[in-house]
This record gives C-alpha cells, structure tokens and sequence, in this order.
C-alpha cells in the first residue's frame, strides 16, 4: 500500500540517464523514483536539475489526459491556447513561454515523446495513455535535449513492451457534458525474452463546453469540445547479446472544434449606437446576455466568461490527424559503454475553419486553413562509464528536418462595408453618417466612394517554411571527491531556415481604388492623415489585400518574401552537486540556454519593407538547491531557487488588426521552488508545491529601442505569470477484508492573479499610460476530487471523479476583438467535470 501511495504523488526530481530498462519497471517504488531527464536512468534525487515527475497513478487522479492538463500536478508549469488548435497552444514553465498564434513561432517548452522531438505543441495534443512517466523539466536543458528548450522540457515515456508477459488493461469512463472514453492496451510476447507486440488504444469524445449562437441568440453550435482516438503500435525486442530497442508507430485524429471566444467588453461604437445607425442593429451582432460596456465593470466581465456563450456565423471547425514513425535502439560496447539511436518521422495536417470577427455578423472568415507539418529527428549517441565509476559520460550528434506548409484562404462578407462604416463614424464623432456634413461617407462608405462592394472580396495566402537543424553535443559528471561531483554539458547547434509568402487568388478592387482617392488629387486627399490611414487600412485590410502591389513600395502594404535564416550558438552549463548523505544532496548550477530564430508567417510580415525574420533568445540560468529525504524516507523535500535572464525574448501580439512580431531585448524571471511529499503512514500520504515566481520585462527592456509595442511592455510581468502558485492534495488508501481495496484523493491548485494579454498598456497611449481592460485574471482556486473501490489484485476497479470542483471559470487569453474598436474578447478554460471510470485488468 505504501507503493501506492507513493504512485500518487507528485515528487521534484534531478534526472539522469537510461542504462538499465530493467530499472524502469520500478520506475515509482517506495522510496525511488527512476527518471530519464539526463538521458540516464537514476533517481530523481541524486541529480542536480529541477524535475517534477508525474507516474500514471497521478495522471489518472487528477484528470490529466493530454499536455495541457499538466497544470493540475506541476506549480511551475501552465498552459494556454488560442483559437487554432495547430499553432496556438502555449506551455509554460517558471512563467516563460513564447505567445503564438504563427505556425512560425517555435515553442520554449520542448516537448520529447520516448525520446523524439515534438516540433509544436498542437502536434503532441494526442491523450495521454499508457503512459509510463512525465517528466517536467524545469530551466533551460538544451544541452542534451534536441532544440528549442529555453524554459524546459516535457519528457513522457511509454510503456515498454514486456517481453516475457501477456497483458493488459481496459479503461471506460462516462461524464458531464456526454463525455464517452475509453483506453486499453495488450502486451503480447511473440517470443519469450526476445521480441513482444504492445498495441494501445484510445478514443474520447465531449461535448464542448462554449456555447456557439447566431446574432439571435440562437444556439448553432459549441466549441472547445473533444473528438479524437489514437492507436499506438510498438514492437520491443532483444538478443542474446544485449542488443535491445523498439519500433513505435501511432496513428492520431480529431474533429472537434477549437475554439471560440466570448465577448467581455463592449465596442463603444455598440454603446454609441453606431452599429444601429449603420444598420447592424443594437449590438452590432453579438447576443451574450450578459457583456459589460464599462472596462472596470470585472463583476459583468467575469458574468459574462462563466455564461460560456459566444456569438458567431458558425462554430468553429478544426480537424486534423497525424502519424509517426519512432525507432530505438541500444547497442552495448563492452562492459561500461552503450551505443543509442533515436529517429523518427512524424507527418501531421490540419483543417480549420473559424468565424475570425468573433461576432454574429458576416464581416470576416477564416475559410479554409490548411497546415502541414513534416518532422524527421535523428540522435545518436554514446554513453557509458570510466575511472572505475566516477566518471559518467556522453557524447552525440543530432539532426532534424521540418518542412511546414500553410494555406489560409480569406473571404469578406456582407456586413464588412457597414462595419466600417461604424468605425468611420466613431472617429470622425458621428460626421461621416451626417449627409449635410463636409465628410459623409454613408453606412456603406468603401463601396460608395469606390462602386465596388468588398464583401465579393476573397484571397488565399500561402506560407512555407523549411528547417534543418544539426547539432554535437556532450554531458559529462566526474566525481571528484567522496559526494562531490562536477557537471560539464556543451552543445554546439546549426540552424537554417528558409521562410516564404505567396499570395493568389486575389479579387480585391476595393484597395487599388482606396489607394487611388488617398493619393494626390485624388477625391480623399484632403482628408486629415488620421482618417485617410483610416480608409487604407480597412479598404486594404491586411489579410485580403493583394499582394506586391505598385504602391507596396510606399504603403504598408502585404508583401511576398522568400528569404533565408541561419544562426548557430555554442550552449552550456556547468553544476557542482554535494552529497551531505544518501538522502541529502545539494547543488549550484549554471546554463546558457537558445531558442532559435525564425520567420513571422503571415502575410503583414514584409509590409513596408519589414524584415519577416525575428532573431534567436538566449538564456543564462542560475540554479541552486536542495534534495533531502527525512524520518525513514517518510519525508521528501525538495528546493530550487532560480533566476534566468533573456535576451532578445520573441514575442507574438495581435493588435485586433494584424499580427506583429518582434524581440524584446531583456525579459527575466526568478523565484523559488518547493515540493513535498510527506507520508505519516501506510495508508495516508500528504503532497505539497509551491511556485513563488516574478517573471517580468525589467523596467529599461527595450534597451536602445522605440517600438512602443516594446516599450510598453517594461516594467510589467509576462503573460500568464502568476507570482504564487500552490498545489496541496492528500491520498488515504485501505483495504477491505481480503479481497478489497479503495483510495479517497483531493486535490487543490491555487494560483494568484495574473495577466492573460501580451500588452499591459497600450502602446498608442503610453504617454496616458492607460491599462487594457480585463487584462488580469484573478486569482482561483480549483479542486480535484476522485474515489475509487477495487480488487487488490488490480484485475477491476470503480472510480468517481471531479475536476474542478467549484466550477472556477477562468481566461487562458484576453485579446482585442478583430475589428469592433475597443471591444475585448477571451477564451476561456475548462469548467467543472465529473463522472465515473471503470478499470480492468489482466
């Protein structure tokens, strides 16, 4: 019982390397829990290096079937995610990630499934299942993982295939909101000790949990919902020599829309009654019941998240699918060294389709996006040991190659013309709708100043990118003294990249002709500069403009680009680690950390001459702390404090017009660490986190720049960055006579305020230094609560289960509404979930 209880706890950890699978059967025993997070397997605690590992056991009590739901076992990690399921899932840890709706921004957590990089988050969405371990590394590890991990890491092993025994497992679950899942898996040993098939299975469906309506009010949909089954196929073997590895293969797909966005503050054209003088009704399209017109109004703000209901033209589309290919091998040279391949390939593609506007109105749709991405990794290494066992060392190379392609085609609908048309009268304070007035421009004010009516208005853009990234790298722990061992890691990295942007299909006569009258002597010429941009930014709205026009030269314009990225960075760390005794060790670290560069996809990058490219961020990390074990092991406690400092920090922002990317030059974060597991007895185990983190752009970040989308950043913390987070849960496990078992587990995250936006202030008002509205997130609670009866043989077992327990409606995301001046909308997280699991077992 005590295993159990063990299993189900979230326990800090410094990783090391993978020798012996047979250790990784007893990944969570009593006392050890064995991690490969240095490529090596070894306790968590006898390593210098922040990790929080999570056993299967915990993943199950807590709800977590997917990444995004890592949030309920680690208080360093957090996630969110936008509207497209492909590119704009964000994970962070310790605070740091990189904000992304651009299939071209790479994220800073990697994620490593058995082994293989995962190239962007929304490609490792698939359930967790079968799942042996994860892994969450906190800090920069790019040393001895592939690319891209200047927060951290996720590390999530597999279930091996068991090469002696056959078995198996089958999971069902029913819940709220129609939630049908089911998981299972078979070993089956082919030949006994040699070669063994594990084949596993999972589908989940729900209903979403935002409910989608027309400017009527009447439900046609819902969105943030789950449709999706995979199915994972892996072949284990081994010879009498020692030679062992697999071949994995999995197959994943969905269909569930994600996601949609509710309305939280009103346009002031709605307040104004422009939408009604235009001919938009009263609200201008939109039919929430309940959406404050008053920035500070947070009580009819957080009314409105929890009613869940967005309006739109229809509810989100999004299907995609994937597959892969992973292989392993390892090769003993000699006694005390180790030969290990990892390759994979990985094709994932992507369809989506959204109401862009985010309201009922027929102003601008996302017809048709489709992505594509194509990953193949190699890593080869070399390992083993020398001095008689001080020494433990690796060396190894790397290679990758990703080629991304994305076709997003845009149309304009009926209600664009009359929408600007609002917006002209609220900047010329009513003028433009006065007939007798000097600047009456009408409801319709594109078409009736150019004869052409934008809402026949379609273009397709095509982004392409293609990578290759090589990479040498070495990580070396010699123990120098009696408990005192050194760490020295270098890894020299190449990347390349080549980025594009085509434009086709283009019917937009509405722009030339705009460009035509703002121009000299042309019939708005005389207009104050402030509504001439006016009328070419909405007669040339950005995503449906055509391309490389004449006038591109002197207009911010769309531009095609094909053009070129390259960079190399020499990445390191060096720790020093002291064992006091076996369950006290100690450590100071310190890494230099990379993210590469890359290209802003999207069709505004090159506008005006813009360079698409944005540079590569750097990271120093400083690291010390504490790993002890207490009272016979019944108390583990683990401490890490820590400050990381970047340089050129990549940043990704929609302005409610057009996405602008660029680099700020300093970001930092620092803070503290603690994780605890206590167990009192055999049957009760108490577990504890806590993340005390200020993760911000120091006052003077912009350096030597005047970018006020920069300069209004400093001083403010960075996007989803609460400063305390706190995770405490209890297990009690007993048995009922012979035969009987059962468990009772709670669970609580809190997490204080925080900032859901990339801008704090916003930049066309620095001087006022005026906040945008509802960018803060207060701070929660949510409860987790699960209780299960079973056999103590495992072979079946009932659970009940809820997340969320209080119904806690949080934002993940607030942002401007495309097109509604002044409006913010936001996309919210999971509400309340429950429901019962049955388990079996053979």
């Amino acid at each position: 019982m005590a295993a159990l209880c063990t299993t189900a706890m979230t326990t800090p950890a410094f990783a090391q390397d993978v020798q012996d699978e047979a250790q990784e059967a007893a990944t969570f025993d009593d006392n050890v829990i064995i991690v490969t997070a240095t490529r090596r397997a070894q306790d968590v605690q006898a390593i210098p290096l922040a990790v929080t590992a999570v056993s299967p056991v915990q993943l199950e009590r807590q709800g977590v079937v997917n990444v995004g739901q890592i949030t309920n076992v680690s208080s360093s990690f957090s996630t969110s995610n936008a509207q497209l399921a492909s590119g704009s899932v964000v994970l962070r840890i310790r605070g740091v990630g990189t904000t992304s709706n651009n299939i071209g921004f790479e994220s800073a957590v990697g994620i490593f499934i058995d082994g293989a990089y995962q190239s962007r988050p929304g490609v490792a969405l698939s359930e967790f299942v079968d799942v042996e371990r994860v892994e969450v590394l906190r800090g920069p590890q790019g040393t001895l993982f592939g690319r891209n991990t200047s927060a951290g890491a996720l590390n999530i092993t597999n279930v091996r295939p068991d090469l002696n025994e056959f078995g198996g497992f089958a999971n069902a679950t029913y819940g709220n909101r129609d939630l049908y899942s089911v998981q299972g898996a078979v070993n089956v040993p082919i030949m006994k000790d040699y070669l063994a098939l594990r084949v596993t299975g999972a589908y989940r469906e729900r209903d979403g949990y935002v409910t989608v309506v027309d400017q009527t009010g009447a439900k046609i949909g819902e969105s943030n919902g789950t449709d999706q089954y995979l199915v994972r196929a892996q072949l284990g073997f081994e010879t009498d020599s020692g030679i062992r590895g697999r071949l994995i293969g999995d197959y994943a797909k969905s269909s569930a829309g994600c996601c949609a966005a509710v309305e939280v503050l009103k346009s002031p054209l709605e307040t104004a009654g422009l939408f009604a003088a235009v001919g938009l009704g009263p609200r201008g399209g939109m039919a929430a019941p309940v959406v404050p017109s008053n920035p500070f109004d947070t009580t009819n703000a957080e009314i409105a998240a929890d009613n869940r209901i967005a309006t739109a033209n229809f509810a989100p589309q999004t299907k995609f699918d994937q597959w892969g290919v992973t292989g392993e091998v390892e090769v003993p040279l000699g006694d005390n060294a180790d030969l290990i391949y990892i390759g994979s390939y990985r094709e994932y593609d992507a369809v989506e389709a959204y109401d862009s506007d985010f309201s009922g109105l027929d102003v601008f749709n996302v017809t048709d996006n489709r992505t594509s991405i194509e990953t193949m990794t190699h890593e080869l290494r070399v390992q083993g040991e020398a001095l008689g066992g001080a020494l433990n060392w690796l060396v190894g190379g790397y290679y990758s190659k990703e080629d991304i392609s994305q076709s997003v085609s845009f149309a304009l609908g009926a209600d664009y013309d009359r929408l600007v048309g609002a917006i002209l009268a609220g900047a010329t304070g009513g003028a433009s709708l006065n007939p007798a007035g000097p600047i009456f421009f009408g409801a319709t004010p594109l078409q009736n100043i150019t004869g052409f009516n934008p809402a026949t208005i379609t273009n397709n853009n095509q982004y392409a990118q293609n990578s290759k990234s090589w990479s040498i790298f070495t990580h070396n722990t010699l123990e120098v003294a009696d408990g005192l061992e050194l760490t020295v890691g270098l890894r020299y990295s190449d990347e390349s990249k080549d980025g594009g942007f085509a434009s086709g299909g283009n019917n937009n006569p509405v722009c030339p002709a705009i460009v035509g009258r703002i121009s000299p002597g042309g019939s708005l010429s005389g207009l104050p500069p402030a509504l001439q941009n006016a009328f070419f930014g909405l007669g040339c709205f950005a995503f449906t403009s055509p391309a490389d026009a004449p006038y591109a030269a002197v207009l911010p314009s769309p531009r095609t680009f094909n053009s070129k990225f390259s960079d190399n960075e020499l990445i390191y760390t060096g720790k020093v680690a002291y064992a006091f005794s076996d369950p006290v060790n100690v450590y100071a670290s310190f890494t230099h950390g990379y993210k590469s560069g890359g290209f802003n996809l999207d069709s505004t990058a090159a506008a005006g001459g813009a360079d698409p490219r944005f540079l590569s961020e750097e990271v120093d990390s400083y690291e010390i702390g504490l790993k002890a074990k207490f009272l016979d092991n019944a108390v583990t406690l683990n401490l890490a404090a820590f400050r990381e400092e970047f340089s050129n920090f990549q940043v990704l922002e929609f302005t409610g017009a057009q996405f602008q990317t660029f680099n700020v030059p300093k970001a930092e974060t620092q803070g503290v660490e603690i994780e605890t597991t206590i167990r009192p007895s055999d049957h009760f185990t108490v577990n504890g986190a806590l993340t005390i983190t200020d993760a911000n752009y120091p006052n003077d970040c912009a350096g030597t720049q005047t970018n006020p989308n920069v300069v209004a950043l400093c001083g403010n913390s960075l996007t989803n960055a609460p400063d305390v987070v706190g995770i405490a849960g209890a297990t009690y496990t007993n048995e009922i006579g012979n035969n009987l078992k059962y468990f009772l587990n709670a669970q609580m995250r809190f997490e204080g305020d925080r900032r859901t936006s990339t801008q704090a202030i916003d930049p066309a008002n620095l001087a006022a230094n005026i906040p945008v509205p509802f960018d803060q997130q207060d701070g929660n609670i949510k409860i987790n609560l699960r209780a299960g009866l079973g056999s103590q043989d495992d072979t079946w077992g009932i659970e009940a289960f809820v997340t969320n327990l209080t119904n806690e409606v949080t934002r993940g995301v607030t942002f401007n509404t495309v097109l509604r001046s002044g409006s913010r909308s936001a996309f919210v997280q999971e509400p309340r979930s429950y429901g019962l699991t049955l388990r079996g077992k053979f």
